[in-house]
């Protein structure tokens, strides 16, 4: 497994944003897309799904957010448009938009939505969701591509929403 050029073109210009955390977004980001990949053996939507795997949850960092779903969306919709890429965009927007979705989405772009969904699960589950996906491929990307303590981020991060927010802890979830 090798790292997708593209995450790290996107995410070397968002390095400020994360900081400390640049190395552990990033390893996510490739867990994401290589899950994604495994998920999904038809190579036609390998390039939205690096695109959307490097901004799923940028919004976090760019915009300061625990509500990140649409600063995220924005993010990756602007690097589109200024790529030429514009015919993604309703695609990689259902993908970060859906990513947290709690049961199978359905609709547009159904099939490339769901794996994403899918492999954002498995790797915020760390492999305890694994959908199709045996569970030693799971561990091995996780050897490629440590999780470098994004899980406790996200743990501490939702305890900080829940004290500013009781009342909407996780926004991003969507039922």
């Amino acid at each position: 497994m090798e790292s997708n050029i593209l995450i790290d073109q996107i995410l070397d210009a968002y390095r400020p944003h994360l900081g400390q955390d640049f190395t552990k977004y990033r390893n996510h980001a490739h867990r994401v897309y290589h899950l994604c990949t495994r998920l999904d053996k038809n190579d036609q939507h390998h390039e939205q799904y690096a695109i959307a795997a490097a901004f799923h949850d940028l919004g976090i960092w760019v915009n300061n957010t625990f509500d990140y779903l649409e600063p995220s969306v924005a993010l990756a919709t602007a690097w589109l448009v200024e790529h030429q890429k514009t015919s993604l965009i309703a695609e990689i927007s259902l993908m970060i938009d859906m990513h947290h979705k709690m049961s199978r989405y359905s609709g547009q772009f159904e099939s490339a939505v769901e794996v994403f969904r899918k492999a954002d699960w498995i790797d915020l589950s760390l492999g305890v969701l694994k959908f199709e996906l045996p569970r030693r491929q799971f561990r091995a990307l996780v050897r490629q591509f440590p999780t470098k303590g994004f899980h406790r981020f996200l743990i501490r991060r939702t305890w900080q929403n829940f004290f500013k927010h009781p009342l909407k802890p996780l926004p991003m979830f969507k039922r």
